[in-house]
């Protein structure tokens, strides 16, 4: 019999190349296709090549939320905290150049209680499906099928959500309903009907949004970027929380490896940058990620100019996509890296093709509208960030096609669930709530962060509790 030759590692390496070029070919290809149709199709080609980056930069570094927190509540370890805590700081820096350069896409968001306890609810669920909202995107284009589910579910609940009435209008505080039947809304949204109109009508929309640099009041507009949003809100809140994660997680490793008996300030300082620096991929994706991110609002704001536009529905009517725009001829256009709204923008196309009215709501109706994916640049941003994730991971020979069993499947369900349930409550996700906020001077996005890391400790208690009582009941007695 003829011995059979299995595939060489370069010949399995050179497949992954290719199916590599193949995946950025196809995104090149919409590009110059759209592009070729009317130049103004850049704006979505911008959405779609900074998400592209973002996907390679979150596969390459492992970048995920859910991995901070698990990994450092669960086993001690930080370094995907410190990395994100990098990626806080430049993008922070990027941020006030661009708010400086008159360039800035940013809105802050109201500050209030809702942050903490709709990210508490959006970390509790995340340890559950093991990636945050970004993560799991960057997990599917890894050839993750629970990622997928994790994703499709998030989607989902936000759609579902944001137009439940019914028997949730009796948890509507009284002062809710008094204060969003005041606002006269357009007779097309069912706002007396609708739980989570009540909830931005009659309580977010009361509330104050507000930067450090407009609070302190600061005359140049420099001091107010780089003083106030960058330095104050940013820089200095993530260089405490280094120097926290140091202190509990990483010091006394350090210092045992290092066998230092009695440290000096020099020696705390190399530790504190051998933590920084422990992670190459991890650090390298903190700073374009940072970059990337800042620079996304420079060119976004640069294109709208260009554009003569304000927002991409003004973009959509004059290319001949009105269809699916909300009340006010608008649709979702953040102008930075943002997850989950476009993603549930997805999921309410979709069920407005089953038949569905999901558009008498303040959310979809007034705000963000249903636009087709196909001409939804933000949601283009999206499936970039999974094409961009394959590219890197076929590259690193990393990407594998895995189907979860039935309990993993299910915990990605519930996990994506609670995840878009506390994506909408907290007016964001670790992206948009968390990460793009604190970075530009907004405190709200430090209440998100603050209950985002009390509800995944409480995850990792309730998982670690979960684990246990299971291996007991699988254990036979006496052994």
């Amino acid at each position: 019999m003829e011995a059979r030759l299995s595939p060489s590692p370069a010949a399995g390496l050179q497949r992954h190349v290719l199916s590599a070029a193949i995946v950025a070919a196809a995104f090149l290809v919409v590009s110059v296709w759209t592009a070729a149709i009317d130049w103004r199709y850049l704006y979505f080609s911008a959405y779609l090549w900074f998400g592209f980056i973002y996907g390679m930069s979150l596969q390459y570094g492992r970048f995920c939320m859910a991995s901070a927190i698990r990994d450092l509540f669960a086993v001690g370890v930080p370094r995907m905290a410190v990395g994100i805590m990098i990626a806080v700081v430049l993008f922070s820096l990027v941020s006030a150049a661009v708010t400086v350069g008159g360039k800035s896409t940013f809105h802050a968001s109201p500050i209030g209680l809702y942050s903490v306890i709709g990210g508490a609810i959006f970390g509790f669920g995340m340890v559950f499906t093991g990636g945050c909202a970004s993560g799991s995107l960057y997990k599917t284009g890894e050839g993750s099928v629970a990622a997928l589910l994790v994703v499709l579910s998030l989607s989902f609940a936000q759609a579902f959500f944001v137009d439940l009435g019914g028997v949730a209008n009796a948890l509507v505080p009284a002062g809710w309903a008094a204060s969003a039947a005041a606002k006269n809304m357009p007779a097309a949204l069912s706002v007396s009907d609708g739980w989570y109109d009540q909830f931005l009508a009659g309580y977010i929309w009361d509330l104050k949004a507000v930067t450090v640099g407009a609070v302190l009041g600061f005359a140049s507009p420099v001091a107010s970027a780089f003083v106030g949003n960058a330095l104050l809100n940013a820089v200095l809140p993530a260089l405490l929380i280094l120097a926290l994660i140091y202190a509990r997680w990483y010091r006394k490793g350090y210092l045992r490896n290092h066998k230092v008996r009695a440290p000096g300030l020099r020696t705390e300082l190399a530790g504190g940058w051998s933590m920084v620096t422990a992670s190459r991929r991890t650090a390298i994706a903190g700073l374009v990620l940072g970059v990337a991110a800042g620079l996304q609002m420079w060119v976004m704001q640069t294109l709208q100019q260009a554009f003569g536009v304000n927002n991409v529905g003004e973009l959509l009517q004059a290319l001949g996509h009105a269809q699916g725009l909300s009340i006010q001829d608008t649709a979702f256009d953040p102008g930075y890296f943002y997850v989950t709204t476009q993603e549930a923008q997805g999921a309410g196309w979709v069920l407005a093709q089953l038949g569905m009215n999901v558009t008498d709501n303040i959310f979809f109706g007034l705000d963000n509208g249903i636009p087709s994916p196909l001409v939804n640049p933000v949601l283009w941003m999206s499936v970039s960030v999974i094409g961009g994730a394959a590219v890197m991971a076929l590259l690193n020979n990393e990407f594998k096609l895995k189907f979860p069993t039935t309990e993993v499947a299910l915990w990605a369900i519930f996990g994506g669930i609670l995840m878009g349930i506390g994506a909408r409550v907290g007016i964001g996700c670790n992206i948009g709530a968390f990460f793009a906020t604190v970075t530009n001077g907004d405190p709200s996005g430090w209440l998100f962060g603050l209950g985002m890391t009390g509800g995944g400790w409480l995850g990792v208690k309730f998982f670690n509790w979960w684990i246990e009582r299971k291996m007991a009941r699988e254990t036979p007695l006496g052994l």
